[in-house]
């Protein structure tokens, strides 16, 4: 499971993006990144942050450490600003930390990734299906030398149908991804020895352990999907036709 740490006190709202993220400080007297729970774009954005941030794990993929963090009511007593407030409000309960890199940087391509450290994310955003990863918002972190991934939310698109409709594996295994618009496209070259790599770190079991790090008050069933242990089977088994898909959704092509 990941760490959980209670939050005591709300540092500084991060205006970036449409989340309104925060910095925070925890009773393990670490900061975190929080993402809220109480956001417009709802639970399924911290779930999608946490299964990309931790098959990145997997992959060797720097990403910071994630931890679930509790918000009392009380987080929002003396912050000044309404909307802030309203959010703090809106999240009491289990939100999403990211680890904060003290001095880190935005990813400006003026330290270039290397190849070595730019096919592999590549790779994980054409797998999660991840369209956020532009020069206009690159979601990359340079700390330590190195590009550090972040911001991970807008991924494994499909789960946002499953109020609507019945999970469809086989559709997300077939969609394709462009890398016309990814902020490292310059520096990839053969993805296809990426997946050989990564589909042998990502059997089954490797990817249900990631799954199985997702709270469960996050997980939200439907019609179609009517416990939260069927919310949890529905994700392995998209992940595991996309998987085993490379030929549909590859750049470059699969095996």
């Amino acid at each position: 499971m990941l760490e959980t740490v209670t939050a005591t006190r709300f540092a500084v709202p991060l205006r970036e993006g449409g989340s309104l993220p925060g910095l925070v400080e925890a009773d393990d007297l670490g900061m975190y990144v929080v993402k809220f729970r109480g956001a417009g774009q709802g639970l399924k954005v911290l779930v999608a942050e946490i299964l990309v941030g931790e098959i990145a794990r997997r992959l060797d993929i720097p990403v910071p450490r994630l931890a679930v963090v509790d918000l009392t009511k009380d987080i929002a007593r003396y912050e000044a600003d309404e909307e802030v407030q309203d959010l703090l409000t809106a999240s009491v309960g289990t939100n999403l930390g990211l680890d904060y890199l003290p001095g880190s940087f935005g990813y400006d391509g003026s330290r270039p990734a290397t190849r070595a450290q730019a096919e592999p994310i590549v790779w994980l955003d054409a797998f999660t299906a991840n369209v956020d990863r532009t020069w206009a918002n690159p979601n990359l972190l340079v700390w330590g030398g190195r590009p550090w991934a972040i911001d991970h939310g807008a991924a494994l698109y499909f789960h946002h149908s499953w109020r609507r409709r019945a999970p469809d594996p086989g559709r997300f295994a077939d969609q394709p991804f462009s890398v016309e618009d990814h902020v490292l496209r310059d520096l990839t070259d053969d993805l296809a020895a990426v997946h050989e790599r990564a589909e042998a770190t990502l059997d089954d079991e490797t990817l249900r352990g990631v799954i199985d790090l997702v709270p469960e008050e996050w997980l939200e069933t439907s019609e179609h999907l009517t416990t939260t242990g069927a919310v949890r089977s529905a994700y392995l088994e998209h992940l595991v036709a996309r998987r085993d898909r490379p030929d549909a959704w590859l750049p470059g092509g699969g095996r």
